[in-house]
């Protein structure tokens, strides 16, 4: 079980003690990400999360940092997406005071210097190029951009070259003063540790910074109780590449994490391609050997979402493969899935959701970013009983819903340049 508790500053904070591991991961997430900036300023979210490892007062580089959490054999590491930004320790439970001290520390006393700012720009430029050399990394980016169009969540998380060669000291930290406050934070401790002692370390570190006239971001019901897929004709975007493989990614608009059918639509996507006895694993590969690579699942916001599928595919036989994937939408939006496959998807979930949470820092993130995004923080088993209650009609209504050419997103990277013959093969 987990509690909450809310120190004086505003600061919320999330215990959940777990047995049967030495280790304790502190994670403090804070609601901000590429999605809160302004065009101009595009990857600032992203570039202030690897600022805050740069150095400060107390330990003035990069190396004095990571010199004492690898000295007691540390994991750690920090993330950016597109509504939050995540920073997190995971470290022997005797070691928790070192784990808040560090992240207080890189949080709220990080120098941002000049010439650090300079050379991580480097840093980052090099970052965009590895994820635009890599298909499987770049095609996810690719398909929102698409999906989303010029609304913020649309924008690259990364940011774009022109953006991020223009951000200056001052703008970097116009951002982060605005969002990085212990009122608008989160933090989650999971693992071994003792409550009360923890409590106490946070309130020394964390407890005495105040921030009485910084807004708070909070998570609204009302952005995405209803499906308003804002789009009324199907889209398709190449990116021109020279690879062997086409890399695919195809999908629909969906659903808010505050949408009653969001259940329906990850176990949809499970039947469809989440694991290797899945429908699109099935015809795709195993017995049309159209691919190697091929994964159906979700991306979820606090307003809306998105369903993607994503393959790796033969160039020679492109459009056997897309024919073939869509067939698949169609059978299972004109006749739903089966009973047993329901049951399976069921216990799949059920299974993997058990291993997952063996690990003090899956704990922590699950608790977490639930509790951030949504407002309320579900247990697994709570959880487990919102999928228990979905029936073959729930999955075969979302199906219909959102299988639509209307609302086709198609995102093609390789030697790709006519459209109009690939846009045909979305018959659905």
């Amino acid at each position: 079980m987990y509690s909450q508790t809310r120190l004086a500053n505003g600061l919320e904070v999330i215990t959940c003690p777990a047995r049967g591991t030495r280790a304790v991961t502190v994670l403090v997430l804070v609601p901000v990400g590429s999605r809160y900036e302004e065009k101009s300023i595009g990857g600032v979210a992203h570039f202030i999360e690897h600022m805050t490892f740069k150095g400060t007062n107390k330990r003035p580089t990069t190396r004095a940092i990571s010199q004492e959490l690898d000295g007691v054999g540390a994991e750690y590491n920090a993330f950016t997406a597109k509504d939050h930004t995540g920073y997190w320790v995971k470290v022997p439970g005797d070691r928790l005071k070192l784990a808040v001290d560090i992240l207080a520390d890189i949080l709220f006393n990080s120098k941002f210097a000049q010439t650090e700012i300079e050379r991580e720009k480097g840093v980052i430029l090099e970052e965009i190029k590895m994820y635009e050399d890599n298909p499987l990394f770049y095609i996810g980016s690719l398909f929102e951009e698409t999906l989303f169009g010029r609304s913020p969540l649309g924008q690259l998380i990364i940011g774009r070259r022109e953006t991020v060669k223009k951000l200056t000291r001052q703008k970097i930290l116009n951002f982060k003063n605005k969002f990085y406050w212990p009122s608008n934070m989160l933090m989650v401790l999971a693992g071994c540790f003792n409550k009360k002692e923890s409590l106490t370390l946070l309130r020394k570190y964390f407890g005495k910074i105040t921030d009485s006239d910084k807004p708070r971001i909070e998570a609204s019901k009302k952005l995405g109780q209803k499906f308003s897929p804002g789009q009324k004709k199907a889209r398709i975007k190449l990116h021109f590449k020279k690879t062997k493989q086409v890399h695919l990614a195809l999908g629909t608009p969906a659903y808010s994490y505050f949408h009653p059918s969001i259940y329906a639509l990850q176990l949809l996507a499970i039947i469809l391609g989440g694991n290797m006895s899945s429908r699109l694993f099935t015809q795709v590969r195993e017995r049309r050997g159209l691919a190697y690579f091929i994964h159906a699942g979700t991306n979820i916001y606090r307003d809306r979402g998105n369903f993607e599928i994503q393959a790796g595919l033969d160039l020679a036989r492109l459009s056997e493969a897309i024919k073939a994937i869509v067939a698949e939408l169609n059978k299972i939006k004109k006749r739903g899935p089966t009973s047993q496959e329901l049951a399976r998807a069921k216990e799949f979930l059920r299974g993997k959701l058990a291993l997952s949470l063996e690990d003090s820092h899956t704990i922590a993130s699950w608790y977490g970013r639930q509790k951030l995004l949504t407002g309320r923080a579900l247990t697994p088993d709570e959880k487990l009983a919102k999928f228990r209650q979905v029936t073959v009609k729930d999955v075969t209504g979302v199906a219909r819903q959102l299988f639509k050419k209307s609302l086709l997103n198609m995102v093609l990277i390789g030697p790709l340049k006519k459209e109009k013959p690939l846009l045909k093969l979305l018959e659905i």
